[in-house]
């Protein structure tokens, strides 16, 4: 799917497919971090099974106010225990399937929301 985002000075995902998410300009083919101020990271777990308590720990340690988690190809949620460092930094934490991240992340992004946005691309 191809967006065309209204005019804002935030990060935006211009795109997204199976595998692919289009940053800007960029193609990204593995799992990211991204974030509304700028942020972008390569972000280990290449699929939901690799996650673990520590990606969730890392999450934590990044400035926003809310993580959009896209699980992959379909929506799976994290162990509620993996999400005590967010809940301990009061940040918050919404799960859904890859596309509708994407998808969550341009609106939240475009209001200037401080948001970041950790996605699984499944190859």
């Amino acid at each position: 799917m191809k967006f065309q985002p209204d005019r804002s000075s935030a990060q935006t995902i211009s795109g997204y497919g199976p595998g692919w998410i289009g940053v800007d300009a960029d193609r990204i083919t593995h799992s990211v971090i991204i974030g509304s101020a700028g942020l972008r990271q390569a972000w280990a777990p290449a699929r939901f099974e690799d996650l673990g308590p520590e990606h969730f720990a890392e999450l934590a340690t990044l400035e926003a106010e809310l993580v959009i988690f896209g699980s992959g190809s379909r929506n799976r949620f994290p162990p509620p225990a993996w999400l005590a460092p967010l809940m301990a930094r009061r940040m918050g934490l919404e799960a859904m399937d890859t596309a509708a991240a994407c998808r969550t992340y341009n609106i939240l992004a475009s209001e200037g929301r401080n948001v970041v946005a950790a996605l699984i691309l499944e190859r």
